[in-house]
């Protein structure tokens, strides 16, 4: 209010203000308070170098500076008015001095390993999108929900493996684990989807798309590598095909809430492998009616160990959480997984929950029966007037009068459109006489 200059203070302070921590500021405070109050001089000063040591680990070097500073001061106030001698006063402001430098080296470091984890963070999202890509929550006549998790929280993805399409020939999805962790694990399990969803559009047998996709790592992979996958698929109504490769069963829960395995009739190698067995995987069909579900996951999750070293049990986390909405269950198995083994996971863990809703039955209307028409009323046409017929006497003249009496023998009927018609026996016209013709 005093003026710009004092506006531009102002705004300077609570600039350098916005940037001092608060908790290092309190510590070098209480510092001062019990030297003051306690009045031991040297013993308390060299705890004043706590408060830039502690504010290089919450904020950046403008921070640690502006704590210093005000330690120093401070701690110079303190001791001329404790007396402490020179030399042990510029000792200690030497040591506070050198402290707040090498925490604000140390607080700018931390920054930019902040940032470049940051960056790798953001690397990592985008290749966890391209690779692993969001699976929306209906896919055809299913709803799908999703939960992965990384055992390296940094790079957010690991060696599991997860996809679900829709295709020409039904929804087709897989669930695998690469064998290894690391970059190589997240190459092999790029490889597979690649494969996967290019064979899910091209070919119609689902054993066809397991086979490409085992021809595809034999070229690729190492001798000692392999992965372990479930690939189901939903051609027809009410049956779904499973074909197990090594893997974990899935779980299938019915409609009524039982848990059922689903354990392979022959179990078959891993995708990798074949070439040592001579073993090929087999077609799995099963039921899947309305209101079932089906839970596909990977070892990261049945082999999660609590600090008994008991394993989480799966099928009975299911039962307990199951519901008609698959996000809701997949979020309670979740977070019992992640309190069983006491916050983190040592291994990474993917859960792919495919329900099938039920089809609510349609209501028939009653058929609708149509009122019989309503004839329309006859109107009957108005009756037409007879003819009046005149019986005259003689025809009419050229000058307008009745003429002359007709020759005997001949009559001239003259029609009048009277509109009444005459009675019998009643005479129809009058004769007048004229002069002309005498009177007669």
């Amino acid at each position: 209010m005093a003026g710009p200059g004092a506006s531009a203070r102002t705004r300077a302070a609570a600039h350098v203000a916005s940037g001092t921590p608060v908790l290092p500021v309190l510590i070098v405070l209480a510092v001062v308070l019990v030297d003051l109050c306690g009045g031991a001089g040297m013993i308390w000063l060299p705890l004043l170098a706590a408060g830039p040591a502690l504010a290089a680990t919450t904020s950046g070097p403008r921070g640690v500076f502006c704590v210093g500073l005000l330690a120093v001061v401070l701690g110079a106030v303190v001791g001329a008015r404790d007396g402490v001698p020179g030399r042990e006063l510029v000792a200690v402001l030497s040591a506070l001095a050198a402290v707040t430098l090498a925490s604000g080296l140390s607080g700018a470091l931390r920054g930019r390993r902040e940032r470049v984890l940051a960056a790798v963070r953001s690397v990592a999202e985008a290749a966890q999108h391209a690779l692993l890509r969001p699976v929306p929550a209906t896919v055809g006549p299913f709803q799908v929900a999703v939960r992965y998790s990384a055992a390296a929280a940094e790079a957010r993805i690991g060696g599991d493996l997860y996809a679900l399409l829709s295709t020409p020939y039904g929804v087709r999805m897989i669930v695998g684990d690469v064998r290894g962790k690391g970059l190589p694990a997240v190459s092999t399990a790029a490889l597979v989807l690649g494969v996967f969803r290019e064979a899910a559009y091209d070919e119609p047998d689902l054993l066809a798309v397991v086979a490409r996709i085992e021809r595809s790592l034999a070229r690729n992979l190492g001798c000692d590598d392999f992965v372990t996958a479930v690939v189901a698929g939903y051609p027809q109504t009410g049956y779904l095909e499973v074909v197990n490769c090594g893997h974990a069963p899935p779980l299938l829960v019915r409609a009524s809430g039982s848990v059922v395995p689903v354990d392979p009739t022959h179990p078959a190698p891993p995708l990798g492998l074949r070439a040592l067995t001579g073993e090929t995987p087999s077609l799995q069909v099963l039921p899947f009616a309305d209101g079932d579900q089906l839970l596909l996951y990977t070892d990261g999750v049945t082999e999660a160990r609590n600090h008994r070293r008991e394993f989480y049990p799966l099928a009975e986390g299911l039962a307990r959480h199951w519901c008609d909405e698959p996000a809701r269950t997949l979020t309670a198995l979740h977070d019992e997984l992640l309190a069983h083994v006491g916050g983190r996971l040592h291994d990474d863990a993917a859960l792919l929950l495919l329900h099938k809703p039920a089809v609510p039955a349609r209501v028939v209307a009653d058929p609708v029966v149509a009122d019989p028409p309503v004839a329309a009323p006859v109107v009957a046409d108005p009756p037409v007037p007879a003819p009046v017929v005149s019986d005259l006497g003689c025809d009419a003249g050229r000058d307008g009068c009745p003429g002359s009496v007709p020759s005997r023998g001949s009559r001239s009927r003259v029609v009048e459109r009277t509109g009444v018609a005459a009675a019998p026996g009643v005479p129809l016209g009058s004769f007048a006489p004229c002069g002309r013709n005498g009177g007669r």
